[in-house]
């Protein structure tokens, strides 16, 4: 089917949809934005933000096209032990809300890399922000490029093409309004996730020949339905064990020492309040996950009844395949909203207030006006704009996005995390030490990884994060004090 064909495929009402998607998405930029005045309006919201609204927002951001395009992918090739990860990201909330949280308020941070500079100094600090912006801009890139490959296979256009228009709509959308316009665009988001989800089940059901009952049996026969895996073997990422201690320790990264996502959590204004909205995302989060993991599911059933479509090489590309090919007016349009919306909730926010908090007022201009800040921080959110399409496209040659997405974590997050933990669990007053054994780490994954993919040591890529946040621990408690002349223990 050539690209005109797919471009005829949507109805009217479908770009009527989408088009509306947009209009509420522009009005949610000026409602939230238009009465800026600093940058701790801009970066945090005066704290004013609701705690439900932020409970929303946080939800989208978890899920963001990874889950709307790369879980259903998941679910179509594998089956379903994926949800084995949920049980650790849970546990991993309740200890970012009661361990990490209440020092974030304690010290009022505008982004979570100055309880750094407050618990060992400026340069564990800069370091930090550092990390974030690499972590950040690669999965984010990820992130990018899996919504812009379903977008562009609905609508006929090229992944670049359709990089430069959700580029251009991200950095108009966050520039104007700040961090007020992503979260209430979040919660935005994240309705719209459900309803898509929903919509896609009920369908796939609803045409799948002999129902739900019959799906059933054929996932069942082709082990799509396989939930756990109790073996215990080091080379397989997938095992019980593997997968909640990657989910636990990965969202700690994510949860704990990830900007994008505790900017979110910091705009409501007591330190209570952030921690119910974050234990609420348990509940929130946990049936769209559920729902996309199925609909991968279902999807393999309904292509196993009809072999006569042609299906795409990349398995990413299944449901926006399904989409095009197979879905009714309206319902493409539905399934193509949630997908750009995923694509709009982009990091250009919590990249730019790490980078005007963390690195630009304390190194390059301290003493500038809260206007000239907000002037910074909106140029800020361009630069960081292309250069995350510049990263998005970059990714066209992988597949199995998702379980690459993990991989990048696995890094760089480990080394956050382990220097992070280290200022939460221990007294240890330790500032370069902590960039060495950061930098250690970072080595020591990126061989690890390589191995792991050539396959000449017997690891899951799944463990990565555990061991380097193990590996950052020690050794910036155990050599880190050779390097800094003032510690206590």
């Amino acid at each position: 089917m050539g690209s005109l064909d797919r471009f005829i495929g949507l109805s009217f009402l479908d770009y009527c949809l989408v088009a509306l998607s947009f209009i509420i998405l522009l009005l949610i930029a000026y409602f939230t934005g238009k009465e800026e005045k600093d940058t701790e309006d801009y970066f945090l919201g005066a704290r004013q933000v609701p705690q439900w609204i932020a409970c929303l927002s946080f939800v989208a951001t978890e899920i963001s096209a990874m889950t709307i395009v790369g879980v259903p992918a998941t679910g179509y090739r594998e089956n379903l032990q994926y949800l084995q990860f949920y049980i650790g990201s849970a546990l991993s909330k309740v200890v970012v809300a009661f361990l990490f949280i209440p020092f974030f308020y304690k010290f009022n941070c505008t982004t979570i890399y100055e309880f750094l500079k407050h618990r060992f100094g400026i340069e564990t600090q800069y370091t930090g922000s550092i990390y974030f912006f690499i972590m950040r801009l690669l999965a984010s890139g990820v992130r990018l490029y899996v919504a812009c490959l379903g977008v562009s296979i609905i609508l006929g256009w090229s992944l670049m093409q359709t990089l430069l228009l959700f580029t251009l709509v991200s950095i108009i959308f966050i520039a104007f309004g700040g961090i007020k316009a992503v979260v209430w665009n979040g919660a935005y988001q994240a309705i719209i996730f459900y309803v898509a989800g929903i919509i896609l089940i009920g369908y796939l059901i609803f045409n799948i020949d002999g129902g739900i009952t019959e799906a059933w049996r054929i996932a069942g026969e082709c082990g799509r339905l396989d939930l756990w895996n109790l073996k215990f073997n080091l080379a397989d990422p997938n095992t019980l064990i593997a997968a909640i201690l990657n989910a636990f320790f990965t969202g700690l990264a994510a949860f704990g020492t990830d900007q994008e996502l505790m900017q979110r959590l910091l705009t409501v204004k007591t330190r209570g309040s952030s921690q119910k909205a974050l234990l609420y995302t348990i509940i929130a989060s946990f049936p769209v996950t559920l729902m996309y993991i199925l609909v991968g599911t279902l999807l393999f059933v309904y292509f196993t009844q009809n072999p006569q479509f042609v299906l795409p090489s990349k398995t990413d590309e299944i449901l926006s395949f399904f989409t095009i090919n197979v879905l009714p007016v309206g319902l493409k349009g539905m399934v193509l909203v949630a997908i750009i919306m995923a694509s709009i909730d982009s990091p250009l926010s919590s990249l730019t207030s790490s980078f005007v908090t963390d690195i630009y007022r304390p190194l390059i201009n301290k003493n500038a006006s809260e206007r000239h800040y907000l002037w910074v921080s909106r140029v800020g959110v361009i630069v960081f704009g292309l250069l995350l399409a510049v990263l998005a496209f970059s990714c066209k040659s992988f597949d199995r996005i998702l379980w690459f997405g993990f991989k990048i974590i696995a890094i760089t997050g480990s080394s956050l995390l382990g220097v992070f933990l280290l200022g939460l669990l221990s007294k240890r007053k330790i500032n370069r030490g902590n960039i060495l054994a950061m930098v250690i780490n970072s080595v020591i994954m990126i061989i690890l990884l390589v191995w792991i993919d050539k396959k000449i040591i017997p690891l899951g890529w799944s463990w990565l994060i555990v061991i380097g946040t193990a590996i950052t621990f020690l050794l910036s408690y155990i050599i880190g004090p050779a390097f800094d002349k003032n510690r206590s223990l």
